[in-house]
């Protein structure tokens, strides 16, 4: 498994992998407010400072005496390579946490200071990925020493994380590298994830992509990592799962699971969406996801899931156009000053780019105003007569057909296909108030990763355990046929542990 012709191969093609990926998880630089693009590279440099720090530990326990004198001379091997990464990442950690205490404390700042701080942590972690790629030769024990009980060392803090004394259970797990660890390494960390102990789950997958490039279970660890960012919801979590979630479709995207990870890169924007009078970013990347998985996956079971969310992200988008355009509405049309063509332009958008919009008939009603005002009555009456053949139960009929005959315009009949077209319901008063108080734009998300359910339930057999079952694959009948990560209940001993059926090809 360890051969050095075959490791060198395999070294060569993970640092290419590990090298446009990081590339393409940072296409978007300063994703977020600055203290969440804080507290993301905070996330990152500790991943990083621990993932050496323990693969270092054990090359420390392999050198010593004389032998550990002449690695400290030498700033070429393993052990100084990885003890260099914890010491940059720990050197990074403290200048991340001085500038979010300026910005937590609202002093001064420059705000290209943050995004140089990104550029060097992107940098570090290619160099930290390519170094633990590189060094794992030297960690490997040719003798599998899988089933067999490590042994616990004393540490001060169980992974660096929090606590004092006790031992550190994990740290030669992550830093030696034995055939067949892999699969221990997938395990633990599903159970991690599954105690919502989120940051040591990550770590000892990532170890998995880092240390194993050969492993079956490396395509599965890059996607549970994207599926821990996402269930751990945090709004600097959600913007590593959607890097995460990106970053495996590069290298997958014809894989059976692909038009999952796409809905739930939209759904993490979707977790990030405002009120429609707030900044529409978010809901414009939902859009452009959820567009393109209706485009790319013309076949899948989600198409039905993907054109609800569309809807309701397009509902917010609408509405955010809406607001805008009643703004410039009020100033020409009720007031008398100008903006009416910034008014048109803000409904005719709506019209274009949101044909199921909630509020379309208001919009129509609207804009066909914005033409009686400038004398233009034959595009009045278009707009008019659609409210009255397309939304018969619109508040604003009547005033359409009033319009219509002042201006000597044939009323249309509705169009039977769309009777059963109802306004939208209104919301309570108290729902209202709850929605504006929090921020909330109510929509369809589903809370569950691809391979995981964000309530782990001992009595449910998912996604996640089907790749361990299958040795890190997942053949393509085992997939649910619907939007689920569960697969069945758990099984019987009766009952064959795996189902047959084709297996995915990439």
């Amino acid at each position: 498994m360890f051969s050095n012709s075959k490791f060198g191969t395999l070294v060569f093609f993970m640092t290419a992998v590990l090298f446009v990926g990081d590339a393409f998880a940072q296409a978007r630089p300063g994703d977020g407010s600055p203290a969440q693009r804080l507290e993301v590279m905070k996330q990152k440099l500790e991943t990083m400072r621990r993932s050496a720090a323990s693969s270092a530990s054990v090359l420390k326990d392999e050198n010593k005496g004389e032998k550990a004198k002449d690695e400290k001379e030498n700033l070429d091997t393993p052990l100084a390579r990885l003890q260099s990464i914890e010491r940059e990442a720990s050197r990074l950690q403290s200048e991340v946490n001085s500038l979010r205490n300026k910005v937590d404390r609202s002093e001064k700042y420059e705000a290209g200071e943050i995004d140089q701080l990104e550029t060097t942590v992107a940098d570090l972690q290619r160099r930290a990925d390519v170094v633990l790629v590189e060094t794992a030769t030297a960690r490997a024990n040719p003798e599998s020493d899988v089933g067999k009980p490590r042994e616990k060392k004393k540490k001060k803090k169980f992974l660096g994380i929090f606590g004092g004394g006790g031992t550190d259970e994990y740290e030669e797990l992550i830093g030696g590298v034995t055939p067949g660890r892999d699969r221990e390494l997938f395990v633990v960390a599903t159970r991690e994830i599954r105690k919502k102990n989120y940051d040591v789950g990550r770590l000892l997958f990532q170890t998995i992509i880092t240390t194993y490039p050969d492993s079956p279970y490396l395509p599965m660890a890059k996607l549970a990592v994207a599926d821990s960012f996402y269930l751990e919801g945090s709004t600097s979590a959600l913007i590593q799962a959607i890097a995460s979630y990106q970053d495996w479709l590069t290298f997958f995207p014809t894989h059976p699971l692909a038009d999952r990870v796409v809905l739930k890169i939209a759904e993490s924007e979707m977790r990030q969406i405002g009120l429609p009078d707030r900044d529409a970013t978010r809901a414009k990347r939902a859009e452009v996801k959820l567009k393109a998985l209706l485009q790319q996956y013309p076949d899948s079971i989600l198409r039905t899931e993907a054109q609800k969310r569309l809807n309701e992200v397009q509902d917010n988008l609408g509405l955010h156009n809406l607001i805008i355009a009643n703004y410039y509405y009020t100033l020409s049309v009720e007031q008398g000053k100008g903006g009416l063509k910034g008014a048109q332009s803000r409904f005719r958008e709506n019209l274009d780019k949101y044909p199921n919009f909630t509020y379309q008939d208001e919009v129509l009603y609207k804009l066909a105003n914005t033409y009686l005002l400038e004398e233009e009555t034959d595009e009045a009456a278009k707009y008019f007569q659609r409210i009255v053949r397309d939304y018969p139960n619109s508040e604003w009929v009547a005033k359409s057909k009033e319009q219509l005959q002042l201006i000597g315009a044939e009323v249309p009949q509705p169009n039977p296909e769309r009777m059963n077209v109802l306004p939208p319901e209104s919301v309570s008063f108290f729902q209202n108030f709850k929605n504006q108080f929090f921020g909330i734009y109510p929509m369809t998300i589903d809370k569950n990763g691809v391979l995981m359910t964000n309530k782990f339930d001992e009595e449910k057999f998912e996604m996640i355990d089907q790749i361990i079952e299958n040795q890190g694959d997942i053949l393509v009948n085992q997939i649910p046929q619907a939007l689920t990560t569960v697969i069945s209940e758990k099984r019987t001993p009766a009952q064959p542990k795996v189902p047959t059926g084709p297996p995915i090809q990439q």
